[in-house]
């Protein structure tokens, strides 16, 4: 059986799941499609399915981020623009080095581990996918604003990831030791690289748009630019992650610069392609994590991955905490004793498709105790997924009813 076939009845299962209308609140509709992804492995004709890690990457991850980050609000975005930026930027540096810190230790009192594989481990479970939390958050009155920066959050620290993720992974692979100038230049290079081409080619596309007011080709520049830069960005050593992400955020300020009739209906035709496009790729990426998940979860250190798990949790509460104290309106909220919007903001950065992808990479890699890491991530990822997403609605119940007295 082809690849193609496989992926069409992959296609057909996520068509059926989202015909059932499974509630988004206790139950997310994308942890369902991950078990179903783990029901399949057992099957024979996905018992041997693998996708590489550069087809997610390249094929899935710049079309989900291009159409969230061009569906995200202008305007949520410049009001939280700094917290968003901070959260993203010195938020992830600090998570990664707290969590490597704290798996390092506690890895040693259990099945002990190197320095350097416990900071991949840390960069491999940092970036956020809340694709599913922001659906819950959205339909929960009281927390549009947790839910805008949890989502322009995960945008940017995507591309953040990576570039702490291929550093690391280099350091590990060479076997060298940790270099805090060399990690730091290397990442505002690359970083500042992804955002310049994003700039760029976001604002080209803008321009562009003006120039035919077709369907079909108004649907084609939008994907020669979500795809386009990221390539052009990664062909120059760039971050293509952030390139796709800025690019769209370009386009997003574009339409609310110009809210003639036009550019409402150039939105519009993007959105039709965009919306149908978005869950066919979602539904099918979370059933390959399923898939490709199993065979790494038949191990013996469920105890040390569950830990890592609670210690990626706390590291985030603990930078999401200090540095949100640090914006005054955020700081007075945490006065007023409303210490669950930190919790929920906390909570809601669940491990998933991008974790997924840097996990993916390390399997063709020279990484010492490569099945274990692998294993540990991939179970970190899988309990952070099913709890966080459904805890996400608890808390934001909880977040009312405390509100309200």
């Amino acid at each position: 059986m082809t690849i193609l076939h496989r992926l069409l009845i992959l296609l057909l299962v996520s068509i059926m799941v989202r015909m059932l209308d499974i509630k988004q609140k206790y139950f997310p509709v994308l942890v369902v499609l991950v078990l179903l992804g783990i029901g399949l492995s057992f099957i024979p004709m996905f018992s041997d399915f693998s996708v590489a890690s550069d087809v997610l990457y390249e094929v899935f991850i710049p079309g989900l981020l291009f159409v969230s980050a061009y569906q995200f609000s202008a305007k949520a975005f410049k009001s939280n623009a700094p917290v968003i930026i901070t959260l993203a930027t010195i938020g992830m540096l600090s998570t990664v080095f707290l969590l490597g810190i704290g798996i390092y230790y506690t890895a040693a009192l259990i099945h002990p581990l190197t320095w350097n594989i416990s900071l991949l481990l840390a960069a491999i479970l940092v970036p956020t996918d809340p694709v599913s939390v922001v659906n819950i958050l959205k339909k929960s009155n009281g927390v549009d604003e947790i839910a805008d920066i949890v989502e322009g959050e995960s945008m940017l620290n995507d591309g953040t990831s990576i570039v702490m993720f291929t550093i690391v992974l280099s350091m590990v692979e060479t076997d060298g030791g940790f270099s805090i100038l060399y990690f730091l230049q290397e990442f505002l290079i690359v970083s500042s690289g992804g955002v310049v081409v994003g700039l760029l080619t976001g604002w080209l596309l803008s321009k562009l748009l003006h120039f035919t007011s077709h369907p079909d080709y108004l649907v084609m520049l939008s994907v020669l630019t979500a795809y386009g830069s990221f390539l052009l960005a990664e062909y120059f050593g760039f971050s293509g992650v952030l390139a796709t992400v800025i690019s769209g955020i370009v386009l997003s300020f574009a339409f609310v610069k110009k809210e003639t009739e036009i550019e409402k209906e150039t939105r519009n035709h993007l959105n039709i392609f965009w919306n149908i496009l978005n869950p066919i790729l979602t539904s099918i990426l979370f059933l390959l994590i399923g898939i490709q998940a199993t065979p790494y979860l038949k191990f013996n250190q469920w105890l040390l991955a569950f830990m890592v798990f609670l210690l990626s949790v706390l590291a985030r509460t603990i930078i999401v905490f200090s540095l949100m104290s640090i914006f005054p309106n955020w700081r007075k909220t945490l006065f007023r004793n409303k210490i669950l919007n930190f919790l929920l903001l906390s909570w809601a950065g669940i491990k998933g498709s991008m974790s997924v992808v840097l996990l993916l990479w390390t399997v063709n890699s020279s990484v010492g105790n490569q099945n274990l890491v692998i294993s540990i991530a991939f179970s970190a990822i899988l309990i952070s997924f099913v709890l966080q997403s459904m805890g996400v609605y608890p808390l934001t119940l909880l977040l009312k009813k405390v509100e309200s007295k």
